[in-house]
């Protein structure tokens, strides 16, 4: 609202400038002979300014709007036509029987034209000007509206991403912790000492889900701090013959960037990359370069049974989705499985 009132004001004082510039003009042009503008010549400039301003206006509060805005061309056209030849007729008859005609600097040399020749004149001259106004009160009206309509567009557009990336924010916490409870309720047949500590680091993780998360950017630390609790909250139910290798930042920045990107695929890490009977093994990297942060994830390939995939699937789709909306065509995503090997290679900005 505070915006809408500043820019409707900031129009008026253009208006505002922009006529009182005009009505100032003659005091700026010296003719010979003549260093300032005397009353006569100055009333009939008004006058003349006036009636420029009786067909602008109209034209910007009644014929724009109801005829033009609404692609009535033909019906535009007539009403300014009609306008025109009024406001001319009206500025003829004051110059001719009202105001005193102003003197002329130069003797006219020749014949003096008859009555209905400078009629004529006067006639398709004011035309050919008011025409011109009408033009400018378009070209100024309708530039108006399009910028209007195109900040409203990208304002809904804005809301509707917005929207769209706060639904997706709202599908990962859910699945992030549907695949963090299975963890825990593991641990539970294994450890009731260690499952209640790992409730208690979950507590944790979802203080930062439900709240740090909400923002819009994190620092790279908190998000860094965030990955190594989930990734050591994830470890507890490895078994013996899976390897697990973490390498993060030491000193992490305090650089913003978007929260839970690579959360999704260290889920899938420890989803798919690892199996109860056979060897297998996680290699996770998440390291700063320059003004990127680097992810790369290398693991074994051993995909869940249709029945037993607890939700995946939504993480990789909503990732890429979420990339998409927050660094569109900025960032690099990558993943393949080759030879029984699950590789994801992501680049963010910082």
């Amino acid at each position: 609202m505070a915006s809408d009132r500043q820019q409707r004001l900031g129009g008026w004082l253009f208006h505002i400038v922009g006529w009182a510039v005009l009505l100032a003009l003659p005091f700026f042009s010296i003719l010979p002979g003549r260093p300032i503008i005397d009353a006569s010549d100055y009333l009939h400039f008004v006058m003349a300014l006036l009636s420029f301003m009786a067909v602008f206006y109209v034209n910007w509060f009644l014929l724009i709007p109801r005829y033009l805005f609404h692609r009535q061309t033909r019906l535009y056209l007539l009403w300014n036509l009609a306008l025109i030849a009024l406001v001319t007729l009206v500025t003829h008859l004051t110059f001719r029987f009202i105001l005193i005609p102003p003197e002329m600097g130069v003797m006219r040399r020749g014949p003096e034209p008859s009555v209905w020749v400078q009629m004529l004149r006067f006639l398709l001259g004011n035309a050919a000007l008011y025409s011109l106004v009408v033009l400018v009160a378009v070209a100024i009206r309708m530039t108006g509206e399009w910028y209007k309509a195109e900040s409203l567009r990208k304002d809904l557009e804005k809301s509707k991403t917005e929207a769209e990336l706060q639904n997706l924010k709202n599908q990962l916490n859910p699945h992030f912790l549907f695949n963090t409870l299975n963890n825990i309720y593991s641990l539970i047949q294994i450890d009731g000492d260690r499952a209640q500590e790992a409730v208690h680091d979950l507590g944790q993780l979802l203080r930062y889900v439900l709240y740090d998360s909400a923002q819009a950017t994190v620092p790279v630390r908190k998000e860094i701090e965030f990955l190594k609790d989930y990734i050591g909250l994830m470890k507890i139910r490895l078994p013996r013959q899976a390897s697990l290798t973490v390498e993060l930042p030491e000193n992490p920045s305090s650089r913003e960037v978007a929260p839970m990107l690579f959360i999704s695929p260290i889920e899938n890490a420890f989803k798919h990359g690892v199996s109860n009977e056979k060897a297998s093994f996680i290699h996770i990297n998440i390291s700063e370069s320059g003004d990127k942060l680097l992810c790369h994830i290398v693991n074994s390939n051993f995909p869940k049974a249709d029945e037993d995939r607890s939700g995946s699937g939504i993480g990789i789709k909503n990732l890429e989705q979420r990339l998409e909306m927050i660094y569109p065509r900025r960032y690099s995503f990558t993943h393949e499985t080759q030879e029984g090997v699950y590789t994801v290679h992501l680049e963010i900005p910082l």
